[in-house]
């Protein structure tokens, strides 16, 4: 029971008996090495890179090269098509839209990997993304 001393009796305040306050200072110490040793060799593996997020990684980017590439076709070849009938040339609408779908497909890869500049940024391609 408590009385004006302390809480137990002894007088004491604080962290109590320090030999046994130091044990679980010193255990609580160990484990949290253990932690950060587990932890670095789980950040080495993600940094490094598994064959599974490599795979992943890899599919997503084909994806999206592809998908910028086929829409700037057929965009070129919808407009291209477009002006066939409107303007009665067929089918030289539909063969330089064709062409030029092409090359804003390529273009458009080429800005996605980094590899060519984006608009308006005075020649200087943006670093690609690992």
């Amino acid at each position: 029971m408590a009385d004006k001393n302390g809480p137990d009796g002894t007088g004491e305040t604080g962290r109590g008996k320090l030999p046994e306050a130091t044990n679980r200072d010193d255990e609580l110490e160990r484990r949290r090495r253990e932690l950060e040793a587990s932890l670095a060799s789980r950040r080495t593996d993600r940094l490094e890179g598994k064959d599974e997020a490599k795979a992943a990684t890899g599919y997503g980017q084909a994806l999206k090269l592809s998908s910028e590439f086929i829409a700037g076709v057929v965009v070129g070849v919808g407009l291209g098509w477009i002006i066939d009938r409107l303007a009665g040339i067929a089918p030289w609408g539909l063969i330089v839209g064709l062409l030029l779908g092409f090359g804003a497909g390529i273009l458009n890869v080429l800005r996605s990997a980094g590899l060519a500049p984006e608009f308006g940024q005075g020649g200087k391609p943006r670093e690609p993304k690992e």
